[in-house]
Formats: C-alpha cells, sequence, structure tokens
C-alpha cells in the first residue's frame, strides 16, 4: 500500500500544482496591488503632470528671480549709458566756454592792436597840429595839410565821408534837417550840408545831417 501511495501521490502532487496554479491565477486579479495602482498611475498621471506644469510656468520662483536679475541688468547697462551721454555733453559744454573765451581774449586783442596802430598812425597828425598852433599868424594851410594827412590816415582804416551836397536825399546816410523850398533843384535834392555824415568799411556811422530841397 504504501508503495501505491507513493505512486499516487506524485500523481496527486502533480494534479493539485495546476489546480493551485489556477487558483493563484484567479486570485491574483483580485489581490494583487500591481495591476490597480497601474490603471491609477496610467489615469492620474498625466492630470498631475500638467497641473505640476501650469504650477511651475506660473509661480516657479526660479524664473522670478532670473526675470528680476535681467531688469536689473538692463537697467544698470541704462544707467551707465546716461552717464556716458551725461559726461560727454559736460565736456562738450566745457570746450564751447573755453572757445567763447578764446574768441574773446582775441577779439580783446585784435581791438587793441587795432587802436594801437591807428593811435600810432595819429600822432603825426597831432603833432602838425601843435607846429600850426606854435607858427601864429595864419595858420589856415598847416590846418588844412593837417585836416588831409588825417583823412588820409582814416581812409586807410575803411572810414569815408558821405556824399551829400547835390546828391538825391537817402535816409540811409542822410538825415534831413529842414526842407528848403528851391526852383533850382528838383524834388528831394540836398542842396546843403549842416554835418559831414561817414562810413566806416561800408557801413554808416553817422549819417550826415542836410537840408533837402522842396518844390514851391
Amino acid at each position: 500500500m504504501s508503495s501505491e501511495e507513493n505512486k499516487r501521490d506524485p500523481e496527486r502532487g502533480n494534479d493539485a500544482a495546476p489546480e493551485e496554479e489556477a487558483a493563484e491565477e484567479i486570485q491574483a486579479p483580485e489581490g494583487d496591488p500591481a495591476a490597480p495602482e497601474t490603471e491609477v498611475e496610467s489615469t492620474v498621471a498625466p492630470e498631475v503632470a500638467e497641473e505640476e506644469s501650469i504650477s511651475a510656468a506660473d509661480g516657479d520662483p526660479v524664473l522670478e528671480v532670473d526675470g528680476f536679475a535681467v531688469l536689473a541688468e538692463e537697467l544698470e547697462a541704462t544707467r551707465l549709458e546716461r552717464d556716458q551721454y551725461l559726461d560727454a555733453l559736460r565736456r562738450l559744454k566745457a570746450e564751447f566756454e573755453n572757445s567763447r573765451k578764446r574768441q574773446e581774449r582775441e577779439r580783446v586783442r585784435i581791438l587793441s592792436m587795432a587802436s594801437e596802430r591807428l593811435v600810432q598812425e595819429l600822432l603825426p597828425v597831432l603833432d602838425n597840429l601843435d607846429r600850426a598852433l606854435e607858427a601864429g599868424g595864419d595858420i589856415r594851410e598847416g590846418v588844412q595839410a593837417t585836416r588831409e594827412q588825417l583823412a588820409e590816415v582814416l581812409a586807410e582804416e575803411g572810414l569815408l565821408p558821405v556824399a551829400s551836397d547835390g546828391q538825391p536825399f537817402d535816409p540811409n546816410v542822410h538825415d534831413a534837417v529842414m526842407g528848403q523850398p528851391s526852383e533850382e533843384h528838383e524834388d528831394g535834392t540836398i542842396i546843403q550840408t549842416f554835418q559831414r555824415g561817414y562810413l566806416l568799411n561800408g557801413k554808416p556811422i553817422r549819417p550826415a545831417k542836410v537840408v533837402v530841397a522842396k518844390q514851391v
């Protein structure tokens, strides 16, 4: 019996194994925690990932820090550019002021030299007047010669008399002191000069005071 039971036991054991495996296969879906977790992860994972991506995009402190850093760099660059422009403007202003001062000094120097030269040229005229006064008697010839000499010196500096007697009245260079009826002259003709006018380098510096003819 024992030998037969032993023979049967292996067969029984072989028969029991498929039954236990079948039972395990049947119970595995009910008790295996892996399958439900896999299905839950497959359905929840995209939503969780999407929520994480949204939260990261909306309030990620790293991105905010990077944005502030970029703004700070741009602000600093703008300040440096501003300082450069201000510095260039200050240098330009200083150069302009220095140039203006140099021109003013040069103008004063030229005027001083011109005045000095003019005085030196007028000194001989003054000497001739002194000689004429010392001579006594009729000094008309001496005064006339001195005046001509003075006129020549001033002409070299650009001083010329304004033509007046017998000329048409010109308000730019003439000043009509009075009008006088005249049948011998056309209307507006200068018939007398009270005071001679002068031009300096073509520019009127004193108008001539004249009497202008009027038709009766």
